[in-house]
């Protein structure tokens, strides 16, 4: 299994540096990582980038 650290993350263009809860993005291969911003050493989720992109279409 990959390791996080070697991910490049990314934050939603609606956060802002302030604390505010949000969450980070990283692409690796064919899946889709999520993440705390608060606790980047934490949990992640994991998707296939199908998966992502259908949730990302339902939520918009």
């Amino acid at each position: 299994m990959e390791t996080t650290d070697r991910m490049i993350w990314r934050k939603p263009s609606y956060s802002d540096n302030n604390g505010g809860a949000c969450i980070e993005v990283a692409a690796l291969g064919t899946s889709i990582t999520v993440r705390d911003s608060k606790d980047p050493s934490g949990s992640t989720l994991r998707f296939t980038t199908g998966a992502w992109t259908s949730f990302l279409r339902t939520i918009r």
